[in-house]
């Protein structure tokens, strides 16, 4: 099964990728996080440790090549985890897109692609949970990247600018068709935000499938570099996201 996050901005997609994956991995389910981000902050939010997480290098491109049905793997993505990866607590094993290293480069094309290809052979295992934090941007929807996901959870904040981004975004992936998506609302503060959400995604035609509260132990969490499911493991976050995962029918 393969899912993938994306959102506006600071909708808080990194640590919910990260909460789900390491509680799917407490199931026994193997899982491999994809930090398809090229400003990357999934490592931190997993608990990779730093010196390890400094030294991650992207998915290089010459893992990739061309195939008639789009880019694919030289390589297994075992091959490419032992040689590129990194492993989280859990046991959660994650790979990071390829990032600029100057300015004035160009276009994250190959970087892409290599995202493509390890999700697109990832289909392929069944049994093994794949968990994709996109960036802040339609771009990996306009590209089709998320067409590999069979899930995409779209995390909106319970605010007009995130929900209207969260809409462009479905109105996007509507044209994934073997892509079910799906929102989950999260900061939020009062029962009136749920509603407004709920209200929203009515008038939309959007699937709503978890409800995320505001918590002050994210933001402290945050601020000593701690995973939320080590800093607040009972917490109401946890728990909200442990029910997305029931709502999703993650095996395990």
């Amino acid at each position: 099964m393969r899912i993938a996050f994306a959102g506006k901005g600071g909708a808080g997609k990194t640590t919910i990728a990260a909460t789900l994956a390491r509680l799917v991995a407490r199931r026994g389910v193997p899982v491999v996080a994809i930090d398809a981000d090229s400003n990357p902050n999934l490592a931190a939010a997993l608990g990779v440790d730093p010196s390890t997480a400094a030294a991650l290098a992207g998915i290089p491109a010459a893992a990739v090549s061309r195939k008639l049905a789009g880019p694919g793997l030289k390589f297994s993505v075992d091959e490419l985890l032992a040689a590129h990866g990194a492993v989280a607590p859990d046991g959660v094993r994650m790979l990071l897109m390829g990032a600029p290293a100057h300015a004035g480069e160009g276009c994250l094309c190959s970087a892409h692609a290599a995202v493509s290809a390890v999700l697109a052979d990832l289909g392929d295992e069944p049994d093994t949970l794949a968990v994709v934090d996109l960036e802040a941007s339609p771009e990996h929807v306009s590209r089709g990247t998320a067409r590999f996901a069979d899930t995409l959870i779209l995390v909106t904040e319970p605010y007009y600018r995130s929900l209207e981004a969260t809409r462009r975004l479905a109105d996007l992936a509507a044209e994934l068709p073997a892509t079910k998506t799906v929102v989950v609302v999260n900061k939020v503060r009062s029962p009136a935000d749920g509603e407004a959400v709920a209200e929203f995604c009515d008038r939309h035609g959007l699937t709503r499938i978890g409800e995320v509260p505001f918590s002050d132990a994210v933001v402290d969490a945050d601020r000593r570099a701690r995973p939320l499911l080590d800093a607040d493991a009972d917490g109401a976050v946890v728990a909200a996201v442990t029910a997305v995962i029931d709502a999703i029918q993650v095996p395990g």
